[in-house]
């Protein structure tokens, strides 16, 4: 459902429709009108399907059969429509309200504008494209890379350089890391909108690997984590079509502007770091930003503050922290294993797979995307981290067992008592040992009245037999209730060492003529 949740979150963001929403989300479009239906069909908002659990949601989701079966509509006059939409101010929803006009019981407007798309792909044209303000921005990886020298060795590593392109004003970001990784990938986003100032309604990305699981021309998919950064600055990923240059020719023509104007002046320069290397892109940056265009009046800078900057979403308060995700499943003691530690999770999860949030902090265990544990993380191998509620009632109550709960216990039931618990506490060799013959002695306290417990432990302690077997055998036959004699005999002893009466009353145990019994 994590997919059905993305769809549902872009659909409630302006200005994205349903073939935009199913190329970032790896669906079809024609899935994606079916959600929208059938959330206005039951006129949900999105806050109401995101308190939803991912049971119930499917539910909503699935109430839907399908769009009705197309019936015979007049078609519209698209060649005529297509020169209409050059005149200013002229759009298809106009188009498709004049349509309505003459043909009431023609397509509906996604209907109209999906028939209308198809249509104006089969003329092979060539169109610069126009950006709103705010609307997008393009980034992408520099072909070239610039090395940086390890001051100690000497050895030169290749730094990449990371591009950012506003639509609609060029406005220009560029920074230096060492790798084109995962983390590398969504530091340099989060740093270009902190240079922005703000956020864009949709992130152009290349089909990088980083970023995009699986590329493909209609439809990508996105990188979890690189999603869930999405959705923290409340933006959407569109990635360029493969083999599709014009989807992402800002951002082509801005990593060639970084090239000629900020690369190009360091083939000759060395840097030692990739601090000193960051400085020296941020001085050529705001020149490369502030130099007066040709062909039109002012500057990238000028453009943004006047096109962009006020159509930016503003940054949110809280900076985002990169997450690993990684699925897993539980194993049968209830914990999950993460770099050699274990966390525990809820016990009734056991054998299901669970999806780990991890952060360079935390541990965060997700089922069914609602959040079920929450750990900090622990760089203990072998170690173990556990929550009480996490556990079944009978582990809890076992560990709830203290050499003070236990002590408590036996004053309130009698001295003879607290002297079998004292005794078997001092005995044993590991504290878990004593804890568990305590334990059974404390449930049997629950099955029989303190004087007939007190009476049981007198005779223990008169016999010298403080142990959990020997007070269960008293209990079950009924000896604490006769009296204590003097010439009583003890208890029988029982060891593996101790071959006892049977073994003597065995004609092949018995010794020959002038010999020993070994």
């Amino acid at each position: 459902m994590h997919t059905a949740r993305e769809i549902l979150r872009l659909m409630f963001l302006d200005g994205m429709g349903d073939r935009e929403i199913a190329r970032s989300c790896n669906v079809s479009h024609v899935t994606v009108g079916n959600y929208r239906d059938q959330t206005l069909e039951e006129g949900l908002t999105h806050n109401q399907l995101e308190q939803m659990d991912d049971k119930k949601l499917e539910m909503v989701l699935k109430n839907k059969r399908g769009r009705k079966h197309q019936i015979e509509r007049p078609q519209p006059d698209f060649s005529w429509i297509h020169k209409e939409l050059k005149k200013k101010g002229v759009t298809r929803q106009l188009l498709w309200e004049e349509y309505k006009e003459q043909h009431p019981e023609g397509y509906e407007k996604s209907q109209f504008n999906d028939l209308y798309r198809i249509w104006s792909k089969k003329l092979d044209l060539s169109m610069r494209q126009s950006h709103k303000a705010g609307e997008k921005v393009f980034v992408d990886y520099s072909g070239l890379t610039v090395p940086v020298t390890d001051p100690k060795t000497g050895s030169k590593t290749k730094a990449e350089i990371f591009t950012a392109v506003l639509g609609a004003s060029n406005y220009t970001y560029a920074e230096a890391t060492w790798d084109q990784s995962l983390p590398s990938w969504i530091r340099s986003h989060v740093n270009a909108f902190n240079f922005f100032g703000g956020v864009p309604e949709l992130v152009v990305p290349d089909n990088l690997k980083s970023g995009v699981h699986t590329p493909c021309r209609y439809d990508p998919e996105i990188n979890r984590s690189y999603h869930e950064m999405s959705v923290h600055y409340d933006t959407a990923i569109l990635p360029a079509r493969v083999r599709k240059p014009k989807d992402k020719a800002k951002a082509e023509v801005g990593v060639q502007i970084v090239q000629r104007w900020i690369l190009a002046v360091f083939r000759n320069r060395e840097f030692f770091s990739l601090e000193e290397l960051n400085r020296e892109i941020s001085v050529l940056l705001t020149k490369l930003n502030q130099k007066p265009f040709k062909k039109m009046k002012g500057s990238r800078l000028s453009l943004f503050e006047l096109t962009d900057k006020p159509h930016l979403k503003p940054l949110p308060q809280v900076p985002f922290v990169f997450a690993k995700w990684k699925k897993i499943r539980v194993s049968n003691d209830y914990h999950v294993e993460l770099e050699g530690h274990y966390y525990s999770v809820p016990y009734s999860l056991v054998k299901q797979q669970v999806d780990l949030r991890v952060t360079d902090k935390t541990i965060e265990v997700f089922f069914h995307s609602k959040r079920v544990a929450s750990h900090l993380k622990k760089n203990t191998e072998g170690g173990k981290t556990t929550t009480k509620e996490h556990m079944p009632k009978s582990h809890r109550s076992f560990l709830e067992v203290t050499p003070s709960v236990i002590t408590a216990w036996s004053f309130k039931v009698g001295q003879a008592t607290h002297e079998v618990i004292h005794t078997i506490l001092n005995s044993k060799q590991h504290p878990d040992q004593s804890y568990r013959s305590c334990l059974g002695i404390m449930r049997m306290g629950k099955r029989y009245s303190n004087e007939r417990m007190e009476a049981a432990c007198q005779r223990a302690v008169t016999f010298g037999s403080c142990s959990y077997r020997s007070l269960k055998s008293i209990l079950e036959k009924g000896l604490d209730q006769h009296p204590i004699t003097p010439d009583e005999p003890g208890p029988n002893i029982e060891h593996t060492n101790i071959r006892g009466k049977s073994y003597y009353d065995s004609t092949d145990n018995q010794p020959e003529p002038g010999g020993f019994l070994c």
